[in-house]
């Protein structure tokens, strides 16, 4: 029974983000937990506590829950700031480039430009 409930301990934590995250992994940060996943990279990892510094130049320490493996690929659903402004817009990513920090976005609204991730957002 004790071997049972490790087991699913362990995979509650692995399925809550809780799974390893070293330095230097690209990681999508749920910021300050209100819902967006922003793109960055795992400074640090102590106990529960992962230091993110975010491809906006932001950084956070936030609980492992709050963290996830980046996944954003060709198709994703993403929010981007059109041409550096303050909106946010709904569109997909089209295009990566070969380092990963520049993406292409087709909006909604027919609109494309490429951008680096830093000015964008999921759900």
């Amino acid at each position: 029974m004790k071997r049972i409930m490790l087991t699913a301990a362990m995979l509650v934590l692995i399925s809550t983000g809780a799974a390893a995250q070293s330095q230097g992994d690209w990681v999508l940060g749920n910021w300050r937990g209100g819902g967006y996943w922003f793109p960055g990279v795992v400074q640090s990892h102590v106990g529960d506590k992962i230091t993110i510094a975010y491809d906006d130049g932001t950084r956070e320490t936030a609980s492992s829950t709050q963290v996830r493996p980046y996944t954003w690929a060709l198709g994703t659903r993403i929010e981007c700031r059109w041409s550096g402004g303050k909106a946010w817009f709904g569109g997909q990513i089209t295009g990566i480039s070969k380092d990963g920090t520049q993406i292409d976005v087709k909006y909604d609204d027919g609109d494309q430009e490429r951008l680096t991730t830093g000015a964008c957002r999921s759900k």
